[in-house]
């Protein structure tokens, strides 16, 4: 599964996020600028940052496997992680 996210965040503000929260649950395999990988025993997710439209942070996460899996779930959550960063009255809620 691929998702996307646009953020208003520093593609280094993103990372940290990145490592904290799936570094947290998962063992980081890779760490480069703009990009990391996390696997677990469910799966990978790999976690892919761009600069967009100036100051926006095109935040590409990729699990891979199906929908609604474990990894999957780490995935999308990371997302609202994100999302929060920024929205601060924003709660992250789902069964993910």
């Amino acid at each position: 599964m691929r998702y996307f996210h646009r953020t208003a965040l520093p593609i280094d503000d993103v990372l940290a996020a990145a490592d904290t929260y799936l570094g947290q649950r998962m063992e980081a395999v890779t760490r480069d600028a703009r990009h990391r990988t996390f696997r677990h025993a469910a799966g990978t997710v790999t976690v892919d940052l761009r600069a967009e439209g100036g100051h926006y942070t095109l935040v590409t996460v990729a699990t891979d496997q199906v929908g609604e899996s474990e990894v999957d779930k780490l995935a999308k959550r990371f997302l609202g992680v994100v999302h929060a960063q920024l929205h601060h009255g924003h709660e992250v809620r789902g069964a993910y």
